[in-house]
C-alpha cells in the first residue's frame, strides 16, 4: 500500500431546481464516498451524512488487509443509524421516509497485493477509465435497470422512463440492504469515478468520457462534471468524485510501465 500514490478532487452542487443539496461525499484516502440522500430536507441529506460520518470514522482506524470487513461493517453502522433516526420521525409523522444510495472505493490489500475494492447501493455509479474507454463496474438497483436486463427496455427507453428514479436497493430501507461488491486489479484503473445520479441522468456517458480523459487535475475533471450537469439542466443535485492512481505497486497482469507512461503523457510529465 505504501507504493500506491493517489490524486483526486471532488465538487457537488445543489443543482437548479432542489432547494437542498442531499448528496454528500468523502475523501479520505484510501476511502471514497459518494451518497445521494432521499426524502427532502432533514431526510436525505442527514441519511446520506450518516453513511459519510460511519466512513469517516472507518477510515481513522482502517486496515487495508481487513478491507471487505471494514466497508461491509461501515455499510451496517449506517444503516442501523438511518433505520432508527426514520423510526423515531415515522412515530411522530406517518409516512416520513429517509433513505440514500451509496458508491464507496478504498483500497484493499488482497494477500499483499493492492486492489481496488467498489461497493454500490442504488443508483449511484462507479465508472472506471483505462485507455481512454470509461467503463461502468456498478450496476444500478432500480426498476429501470431490472426491466433493461430482462430485455424489456432499452437504455434510450430508460432515459425517459417514468419510474426512471425509481430504485431497488437504499441505506433505510426496512428490508435491510444487499450491497453489491466488486474488487479490480489496481493496474485496470487509471481513473476511477464515483458519482451521484444527478450527474449521469443529466450527461450522456460520451459527455463524462470526453470531460475525464481532457481534464487531466481530477479536482478540475470532478468540477467540470458537476458544471456540466448544471448546465444541462441540473434538475437534480450533481456530485463527483474522481481518483487518479499515479503511482503503482507492481502486479503481473499488467504491463505497469506502460500504465504509468500513459499517465506521464495525460499529466504533462508532471509524475
Amino acid at each position: 500500500m505504501k507504493n500506491v500514490d493517489l490524486h483526486h478532487g471532488a465538487a457537488t452542487d445543489v443543482g437548479l431546481v432542489r432547494k437542498v443539496n442531499e448528496d454528500s461525499y468523502l475523501v479520505a484516502p484510501p476511502i471514497f464516498v459518494v451518497a445521494d440522500g432521499m426524502g427532502g430536507h432533514s431526510g436525505g441529506d442527514v441519511a446520506s451524512q450518516m453513511v459519510v460520518e460511519e466512513f469517516q470514522r472507518l477510515s481513522e482506524v482502517y486496515d487495508p488487509a481487513r478491507g471487505a470487513e471494514h466497508v461491509a461493517g461501515a455499510f451496517a453502522r449506517a444503516q442501523a443509524r438511518i433505520v432508527d433516526f426514520g423510526n423515531a420521525h415515522r412515530a411522530l409523522q406517518p409516512g416520513w421516509h429517509a433513505g440514500t444510495t451509496a458508491v464507496v472505493a478504498a483500497l484493499v490489500d488482497d494477500n499483499g497485493v493492492a486492489k481496488w475494492l467498489l461497493a454500490n447501493l442504488g443508483d449511484s455509479r462507479i465508472y472506471r477509465v483505462t485507455e481512454g474507454r470509461l467503463e461502468q463496474i456498478s450496476v444500478d438497483h432500480s426498476v429501470v435497470q431490472e426491466l433493461i436486463d430482462a430485455g424489456q427496455i432499452t437504455e434510450q427507453e430508460a432515459a425517459v422512463h417514468p419510474e426512471r428514479h425509481v430504485i431497488t436497493r437504499a441505506l433505510g430501507s426496512p428490508e435491510g440492504i444487499q450491497p453489491d461488491f466488486f474488487l479490480l486489479p489496481l493496474g485496470s484503473v487509471e481513473r476511477l469515478l464515483l458519482c451521484s445520479d444527478g450527474v449521469t441522468g443529466m450527461i450522456e456517458d460520451k459527455e463524462i468520457e470526453d470531460i475525464l480523459e481532457t481534464i487531466a487535475d481530477p479536482r478540475d475533471a470532478a468540477d467540470g462534471l458537476v458544471r456540466a450537469a448544471v448546465a444541462a439542466g441540473g434538475r437534480d443535485n450533481a456530485t463527483a468524485v474522481v481518483v487518479d492512481v499515479v503511482g503503482l505497486v507492481k502486479d503481473a497482469t499488467y504491463d505497469s510501465q506502460r500504465q504509468l507512461q500513459s499517465l506521464e503523457s495525460k499529466l504533462g510529465g508532471r509524475l
